[in-house]
């Protein structure tokens, strides 16, 4: 058999095999001298087998004296190299890796442990710490184990959950046509008992118009009879005849006259029309404006699997700094902060919807500038470094102050509106979002000039009084966000499919006030004095608990650093700013 560097070993094939012959394994260095020797022992690092006289050398030099050596009738074949593919080369420098560096749990070749580990403690052969790594290979054998058990649970997840949504998206268009095939099912039964009272109608209307019709033909004719009678007697009798007939005609033309008066004064145009309820009218709109459904897109964990870590990253918050708001000398009541944003360069500006006031703080919560407001605020936003914009609950308006570098508040004009907006955020350059109060449409878009718009999303047909619902708009993904505080529920809606989301958590109570935070992740205020982060595909990542009741506004710099957060807690109301990392 070949065999590494090119000698040749001599054995008795198990086919040669006679019955009593001892096989023998020859001394390869002997049979290198045409010498046929018997071998005693095989050494694992010569890879040889020897004799006795042979394999005396190892007792000669000092490196050889840790040598395995074996006896060769245990060994009927010396062992074949196993490929190991390149994994027992070093990589730096394609020797063979003879080497453990204990100090630095590294494999070395000869080059890396003279020049890399020179000055390390413990540089051992592999081979001599070989059998320890029984444990080690053991525990590798246990994890890669767990590794394929989970990888396989995700296969096997990842392919039932494919098998379902292919399902669930069958059942859509299913569920449509079988309601389609109702609703033509509706139409036809209408149609056949529409039908059914309308040719009852007209069957009793046509009677009695040919009743009618039949007599007033007979009236007619004995009009017409009486005339031609009146105009003989006229031309051919006598004066006496004349006035006979004149006499004798005067009560038959009398009660013709009457009869032919009722029929004139009873004339009637029937019709027969069929209309449908205005909720049924269907306008030449795009189907997003009057489709009678929801797609409603859920994603969850099970519960049968353990969950997978998340992709979206973990916000954390740290406070930064904290103020307890106490009125002052010109505030009737106490504070509350119904609505807060960040400048660009960091300043804070509120607005106190119980003292109609607009305030500015900067970096260290230090109050920098008022200006009092003729109406009460509900939701203020930073337009650009020196305007910012307030929206009111009792007058249908949004206004646009100036705030200058030196927080000065100037009123620069005034956008008159159709309806009544709470919450309000930047969409774009030229747009806001804005939640509405009390209108079917929770959230609208309205322009820097005042234009009023719809979003093309089919929402539930539910009105919002204030301080039940908030909104924001995700920019990057074309998304709204509306809280509903009642129902504790945080809605997703994606514009571009016209599909939502619906998030319902042990974690979320009350949601009121939400924003968009670092990597687009959703941060809502619940009344269990909390933030809450919720990723875009309506999954709860995290809780944040504040040291504060009742959580209502909070606000994100443009940078996505910090966060401001204020409350509605009657004689505990705060403001506070916190760090953000990731």
């Amino acid at each position: 058999m070949a065999e590494k560097g090119g000698e040749n070993m001599e054995n008795n094939s198990a086919d040669d095999a006679v019955p009593g012959r001892i096989e023998q394994v020859l001394c390869q260095p002997c049979s290198s001298k045409d010498k046929q020797t018997e071998a005693d022992v095989f050494c694992s690092i010569c890879d040889e087998f020897q004799c006795t006289d042979c394999s005396n050398i190892h007792k000669t030099y000092a490196f050889m004296k840790n040598h395995e050596l074996v006896n060769a009738k245990d060994i009927k074949e010396k062992p074949v190299s196993f490929d190991m593919k390149g994994l027992d080369q070093c990589d730096q420098h394609h020797k063979d890796l003879e080497f453990f560096c204990e100090d630095e749990t590294q494999l070395c070749c000869s080059t890396c442990a003279i020049v890399n580990h020179r000055k390390c403690h413990s540089v051992v052969e592999i081979r001599m710490i070989a059998k320890r790594s029984e444990s080690t290979r053991s525990q590798l054998k246990v994890k890669l184990q767990e590794i394929r058990k989970k990888a396989e649970t995700v296969v096997q997840y990842t392919k039932s959950s494919k098998e379902r949504l292919n399902k669930d998206v069958k059942d859509v268009t299913v569920k449509i046509n079988r309601m389609r095939d109702n609703v033509m099912k509706m139409f036809d039964d209408l149609e056949i008992s529409v039908a059914k009272d309308a040719e009852s109608f007209q069957t009793e209307t046509v009677d009695k118009l040919t009743r009618k019709q039949t007599d007033s033909e007979k009236h007619v004719a004995d009009a017409t009879t009486s005339l031609e009678t009146i105009d003989n007697v006229h031309q051919k009798g006598t004066p006496s005849q004349q006035f006979i007939l004149e006499h004798r005609m005067k009560k038959q033309v009398d009660e013709l006259s009457s009869n032919v008066d009722k029929e004139c004064q009873r004339l009637e145009t029937v019709t027969v029309s069929f209309d449908f309820d205005e909720t049924l009218k269907l306008p030449p709109l795009p189907i997003s404006y009057f489709v009678p459904g929801q797609l409603t897109l859920k994603c969850f964990l099970s519960e049968d699997v353990e969950p997978i870590a998340p992709v979206d990253p973990i916000v954390k918050l740290t406070k930064i700094t904290s103020i307890d708001l106490k009125q002052t000398g010109d505030d009737v009541n106490e504070l509350l902060y119904s609505g807060l944003d960040f400048l660009p360069d960091g300043r804070l500006v509120t607005v106190d919807n119980e003292n109609k006031k607009c305030l500015i703080y900067n970096e260290k919560l230090e109050k920098v500038g008022s200006y009092p407001l003729s109406y009460i605020p509900q939701s203020v936003v930073a337009v650009s470094e020196e305007e910012v914009a307030i929206t009111s609950s009792n007058e249908y308006k949004i206004d646009f102050l100036r705030v200058s570098k030196f927080n000065d508040i100037t009123l620069n004009r005034t956008c008159w509106v159709k309806k009544k907006y709470a919450s309000i955020c930047m969409k774009d350059g030229r747009c806001f979002v804005v939640g509405t109060v009390d209108y079917t449409r929770p959230v609208r878009m309205v322009s820097l000039s005042g234009e009023e718009k719809d979003f093309s999303i089919n929402f539930p047909n539910k009105k919002y009084p204030v301080g039940a619902s908030a909104c924001t708009y995700i920019r990057n993904s074309d998304k709204v966000v509306v809280t509903d505080r009642y129902e504790h529920t945080v809605y997703i809606y994606d514009i571009k499919s016209n599909t939502r989301v619906i998030v319902k958590d042990d974690q979320i109570s009350e949601p009121r006030g939400v924003t968009v935070g670092p990597s687009d992740c959703i941060l809502v205020c619940s009344k269990g004095n909390s933030i809450v982060q919720i990723s875009q595909t309506g999954r709860v990542l995290s809780s944040y608990k504040l040291d504060m009741k009742y959580p209502r506004r909070l606000c994100v710099s443009n940078d996505k650093s910090v966060i401001a957060v204020t409350n509605s807690a009657t004689g505990g109301m705060k403001l506070q700013l916190l760090r953000i990392t990731l």
